[in-house]
């Protein structure tokens, strides 16, 4: 189970390290132990160098009522800090948590401002589906 520790790591600002943000328009759907978490035709992709490309949804996209803020944070020099949030599912549900399956930079640094607010998944918990 991943948990922010275990995040990616980058290190330096140099070395031709790269952080390119495109707007799709793939429909990208994201379920939770088989319930649709996230549904999106207006992700954003991130490409970085030496990661697998990341889809990024608007958090209009994400329902949010399923999941809760952690007090997690880790900091990337090429994005800025990420926030946490742990998959709690619906109200009175027995779901399993999976804690820190989603983050957000709530600031991110000005070169890849547009990820702001924007959510991402673990593929390693979720799972993520991409269509065109």
């Amino acid at each position: 189970m991943p948990t922010p520790a275990s995040h990616p790591k980058t290190t330096g600002t140099s070395g031709g390290h790269r952080v390119d943000v495109e707007h799709g328009s793939q429909h990208v759907t994201v379920t939770i132990d088989g319930r649709v978490v996230a549904e999106s035709t207006r992700p954003l992709l991130v490409h970085e160098t030496g990661l697998p490309v990341r889809y990024y949804l608007p958090p209009e996209d994400v329902d949010l009522t399923l999941f809760q803020p952690t007090d997690s944070h880790t900091t990337c020099p090429f994005k800025g800090e990420a926030a946490y949030w742990t998959y709690r599912g619906p109200a009175g549900d027995e779901a399993e948590p999976r804690p820190d399956v989603v983050w957000a930079y709530p600031q991110p640094i000005e070169k890849v401002a547009e990820i702001k607010d924007h959510l991402s998944f673990y593929d390693e918990v979720a799972k993520i589906e991409i269509s065109e």
